[in-house]
């Protein structure tokens, strides 16, 4: 007789508690997503950054160039040294040699041969801006054709052209045509040594196709013509500067102009299949191009030994990975943070769940079940929910983010899935390894912690103080996995030590509350004494995710900080309108920006930023201003504040004067006679200050301009807010095409354009939405879980007569307790961990990029908000729950909650 068919265990399961199930997956699913995204956007992030360093350096800086020398200092080069078959017939070659990651750009490639120099030309006709005569560089780059449209005349021919030849052919470019003012069919001459002028013959107008691409743009003199600055002997002079484009087969004829010229293969990378993994790759290949194998082969493949290979990759990936081993010590700091409260929420979810199913667990040890068996079948109905919900996240994480590594992400996605499935079976039968008649009280109060957790403790202890120690002593700079993890690990420790010390402040709360009359209060606390010891999860989630939100909202806020400081002292103002050096502004233009909606006032200065100094050394700044407005400008930014009073010129005698305190060093305690293109004065250092708006980094003297008799304005210092841009802009162009001006959110904004830098922000920010998300998360788990257990005791407590407004003081008074302390203790821990590594923590790169030279270091400060949001909105949080439990609970009959052997 065959045996009756049993129920599949993980069906059953799932139909009887499905909502479990899906609220497993759905937490899964979140947690594998985070996982798997993180590291792809930094990825994202990083690679954008690196090609965006690489664009907008120019292709002359991120491309390659291989030039070959020919002849020598005593002998010039031989026509077949210039063959343009021979130039041609290596390209292939040379392309050969750059491999992935430094894969050619084939379409942008030029190559050619070029004079070794610029060559005068002597022509009367052509432009002379200060009389000296303009230059050509002379190349007969191949391709024109193809990267260029005739516009006039025709492409020049080379054929039948040789080193003895007079004449020869050239193309130019239309700009290069209406800045030197050639016309088509003129011939250029240029002296040659030992024998009579050569002629170069314009037959043909090009225009660009792609003007910002790489094959015009790596010697952008043949495309653009631009004026030069010669050298000051006996005085510079400018010129002009041009390209002239021969046919390819004329390259014998340079020999004539050039006894020296020199061959040329410019290759351009395809930067848009580089990304950050790749500089390894692209550090050796720079390295063994310039001096190592690949240059011999290189040497072969153009069959001469005066090769050289030139770019600055090199330079341009040291400071990319300069900046980025900044900012990654810091966001590795977020990183950890999400990672660990993620992991505490996910054990948290196993500890809770094992909790609720105690009773199922300890029957079925009893009925004969074995711990294997019994964990086998855990960890399957778990499996069927977390690993497709893990496997979703993954597919949803490369969707999100498409660029970045595989493997970092599956990695994530795994250890999610893996420590999902594990955690509950894990945790359910631990306790249960040994039969038992009954358990013991599991309270927080009455719980004695084991040797076992006190070693544990101990040991967290310790890589917590190590962290800590090496983060202040090394800095964020070489910053590894135990020192990004400091600020975990000091929530760690505080959440048991906070688990430690849970019971003494319920003791000592309840022992007044027992003499009281009302029951409310001693059996609000006596269920919150009671609360399981599975609930120091949620209380150590909570101070993780409260000290990670914290962390990063004060790291935002400090990045944010160090911006707007930083742009305030570039600008000195909202606006700054500028003269140009040694002119004026016209006297009503300040009238036109105070009529401007939003401006608040206007502050006129006079700067000199080469004042001579009675000790004979260094220059320094005159400030001259109207102490009344100026003194309210420094009011509102906050820079060298003074009293108006502090500058004002007396009616005869030494003008009191500001200074920096090594200007009022040099200047000493007396009166200093001092010249001025403005007029002469004499001033008597009576105040320090370190920085003032209309001068940053620089030594000054600030002064009252009334006593300067030909002190024009030099600069507007506005203040307002509101303004309309397109107005400001409108009301300084009328002054004149030749003035500038600044504002100060577009200094700000110009300070976070790299991709390097708003992706970590970007990061950062998730990363303090998520700890504040998985916060949440851990108050509704650890009150959902009791919810049943709260609603039964009130049901029984309202048939003794306990009213509605009773039990609204009783739930929330029961949940208070544990959310005050994680409120409380997650906020002092934030403040205890950014004292402790603040001084070891640099924001400068993330904050101000390149600039943070100049600005300084950026430290963490503590930011209130950052602080005090988040622990609030814990308790708040606790307090809602419960008010919506008790409402909820008046509103149904009490009939459920009160059958008989229930137990709840």
């Amino acid at each position: 007789m065959r045996a009756k068919a049993v129920a599949p265990w993980v069906r059953t399961r799932l139909k009887a508690a499905p909502m479990p199930s899906v609220a497993l997956a759905l937490l899964v699913l979140v947690t594998a997503f985070l996982a798997a995204v993180f590291p792809r956007a930094v990825d994202t992030y990083e690679t954008q950054g690196l090609r965006t360093q690489l664009i907008e350096a120019g292709a002359d800086r991120n491309g390659i160039e291989v030039d070959v020398a020919t002849g020598s200092a005593y002998e010039g080069a031989f026509a077949q040294q210039v063959d343009p078959r021979v130039i041609r017939e290596a390209l292939p070659g040379i392309l050969e040699e750059l491999k992935h990651p430094l894969t050619p750009d084939r379409s942008e490639v030029s190559y050619g041969a070029q004079t070794n120099r610029p060559k005068k030309a002597r022509d009367a006709w052509l432009p002379r801006p200060e009389g000296k005569e303009p230059e050509f560089v002379i190349s007969t780059q191949a391709g024109v054709d193809r990267h260029a449209r005739v516009v006039e005349g025709r492409l020049p021919q080379g054929e039948g052209g040789t080193a003895t030849s007079e004449q020869a052919e050239a193309a130019v470019t239309v700009a290069t045509a209406k800045a030197l003012k050639i016309k088509l069919g003129a011939v250029i001459h240029f002296p040659v040594e030992g024998r009579a002028p050569v002629g170069v013959k314009v037959t043909g107008f090009v225009e660009p196709l792609n003007p910002q691409g790489s094959y015009w743009s790596f010697d952008p003199t043949l495309r653009t013509p631009s004026i030069a600055l010669s050298p000051p002997a006996p005085t510079p002079a400018k010129y002009w500067r041009a390209g002239l484009l021969l046919a390819p087969e004329s390259s014998t004829f340079l020999v004539t102009l050039d006894p020296n010229p020199h061959l040329y293969w410019r290759i351009p990378l395809a930067l848009d299949s580089l990304d950050s993994a790749d500089l390894p790759g692209i550090e050796e290949g720079v390295a063994s191009l310039e001096n190592g194998p690949a240059l011999s082969r290189l040497s072969d493949v153009t069959g001469s030994s005066a090769i050289s290979v030139s770019t600055e990759l090199d330079s341009l990936l040291a400071q990319f990975s300069t900046a980025r081993e900044a900012i990654s010590p810091v966001v590795s700091v977020a990183v950890f943070g999400i990672g660990a409260v993620a992991l505490v929420v996910l054990l948290m979810t196993g500890a809770l769940t094992a909790a609720r199913r105690t009773g199922e667990i300890t029957l079925l040890r009893a009925r004969g079940g074995s711990v294997r068996g019994i964990t086998g079948r855990i960890c399957a109905e778990t499996a069927v929910v977390a690993l497709p919900a893990a496997a979703l996240g993954w597919w949803l994480a490369t969707l999100v983010r498409p660029e970045g590594r595989l493997v970092p992400s599956v990695v994530g996605a795994a250890l999610v899935a893996l420590i999902a499935v594990t955690a509950l079976p894990v945790r359910a039968v631990v306790g249960h390894l040994r039969l038992r008649a009954h358990g013991g009280r599991e309270d927080l109060v009455d719980a004695r912690p084991s040797p076992r957790r006190t070693i544990a403790e101990l040991t967290a202890l310790v890589l917590a103080v190590g962290a800590v120690v090496a983060l202040r002593r090394r800095g964020s700079e070489d910053a590894d996995g135990l020192v990004s993890a400091a600020p975990v690990m000091v929530a760690l420790i505080a959440a048991l030590l906070l688990v430690r010390l849970y019971p003494l402040p319920i003791r000592i709360a309840g022992r007044p509350l027992m003499r009281r009359r009302g029951a409310i209060g001693f059996l609000s606390l006596a269920r919150a004494g009671r609360t399981s010891a599975a609930q120091a999860l949620p209380l150590l989630a909570l101070l993780v995710a409260l000290t990670t939100a914290a962390f990063g909202g004060s790291v935002i806020a400090g990045i944010a900080d160090a911006r707007d400081e930083a742009a305030l002292q570039a600008v000195g103002a909202d606006v700054r309108v500028n003269a140009q050096p040694n002119k004026s502004l016209p006297k009503e233009l300040a009238g036109r920006l105070r009529a401007l909606d939003g401006i608040r006032e206007v502050s006129p200065v006079y700067l000199d930023a080469n004042m001579r100094m009675p000790d004979g050394g260094k220059e320094i700044t005159l400030i001259a201003v109207d102490p009344e407005s100026y003194a309210r400008l420094s009011a509102r930014t906050g820079l060298g504040t003074f009293s108006p009073g502090e500058l004002k010129a007396p009616g005869s005698g030494a003008l009191p004067a500001l200074a920096t305190p090594k200007a009022a060093e040099r200047l000493g305690r007396g009166e200093n006679a001092l010249r001025t293109p403005a007029g002469d004065f004499t001033a008597k250092v009576t105040g320090v200050r370190e920085t003032t708006p209309a001068s940053f980094g620089a030594d000054f003297l600030l002064i009252d301009a009334s006593r300067l008799p030909d002190a024009d304005d030099s600069a507007l210092f506005a203040t307002g807010s509101g303004y309309d841009p397109a107005k400001l802009r409108e009301a300084v162009a009328t002054a004149g095409d030749s003035i500038a001006f600044e504002q100060r959110t577009e200094e700000r904004a110009a300070m976070a354009d790299s991709p390097l830098q708003s992706g970590a922000e970007t990061v950062y920010g998730f990363a303090v939405a998520a700890g504040a998300g998985y916060a949440v998360l851990a108050v509704l788990l650890s009150l959902l879980q009791s919810a049943p257990e709260r609603t039964a005791l009130v049901a029984r407590l309202r048939t003794m007569g306990l009213g509605k407004g009773q039990a609204r003081r009783l739930l929330v008074l029961e949940a208070l307790p544990q959310a005050l302390l994680a409120a409380v203790g997650g906020a002092l821990v934030a403040v205890a961990a950014m004292e402790l590594l603040a001084p070891g923590l640099e924001l400068g790169q993330i904050a101000l990029a390149a600039q943070a030279d100049v600005f300084g270091d950026v430290q963490l400060r503590m930011d209130p908000w950052s602080l005090l949001v988040p622990a609030g909105g814990v308790v708040l949080l606790a307090v809602s729950v419960a008010l919506v439990q008790a409402w909820w609970t008046a509103r149904q009959t009490s009939l459920t909650e009160l059958r008989a052997g229930d137990s709840r």
